[in-house]
C-alpha cells in the first residue's frame, strides 16, 4: 500500500538525513538532558523522604526548595524541548520573564490568602 502523505518531489521527509557526528551530538544532548532532569527529580524525592516537618530544616525552606527545583526543571524543559535555548538571549527573557513573574505572583497570592485564612480561622476558635 502506498502512503498518500509522502510525495517524493515536494517532501523533505525522505531526504532528512544527517551525518554520524551530528547524530552523536544530538544523542549526547539528549543524554545530558535526561541525566540532569533525573538528578533534579532524585533530589526532590530525597528531600521529600528525608526532611520531615520536625527535622533539622524549617518546613518553609523545604517548600521553597521544592518550588525552586520545580521551576528550574520547567524552565530547562522549555529551553531544551521547545528549542528556546537556541534562540537569542533577549527572546528567552521576553518569553520566560513574564511566566516567572506570573508564577511569583501566584505564589504571593497563595501565601497571602493562606495566611489570611489561617488568621481568620484562629480568631474564630
Amino acid at each position: 500500500m502506498e502512503r498518500d502523505d509522502l510525495h517524493v518531489n515536494d517532501s523533505y521527509a525522505l531526504n532528512a538525513t544527517h551525518s554520524e557526528e551530528e547524530g552523536k551530538k544530538i544523542r549526547k544532548k539528549l543524554y545530558n538532558v535526561t541525566i540532569l532532569l533525573t538528578l533534579l527529580t532524585v533530589v526532590e524525592v530525597f528531600m521529600g523522604v528525608f526532611f520531615k516537618r520536625n527535622g533539622t530544616f524549617t518546613w518553609e525552606v523545604i517548600k521553597l526548595g521544592f518550588i525552586v527545583l520545580t521551576l528550574v526543571k520547567a524552565a530547562y524543559i522549555v529551553l531544551v524541548f521547545m528549542h528556546l535555548g537556541d534562540e537569542r538571549r533577549n527572546l528567552k527573557y521576553v518569553i520566560l520573564l513574564p511566566y516567572a513573574l506570573f508564577i511569583m505572583y501566584l505564589i504571593f497570592i497563595g501565601l497571602t490568602e493562606g495566611l489570611a485564612t489561617h488568621d481568620a480561622y484562629n480568631t474564630l476558635r
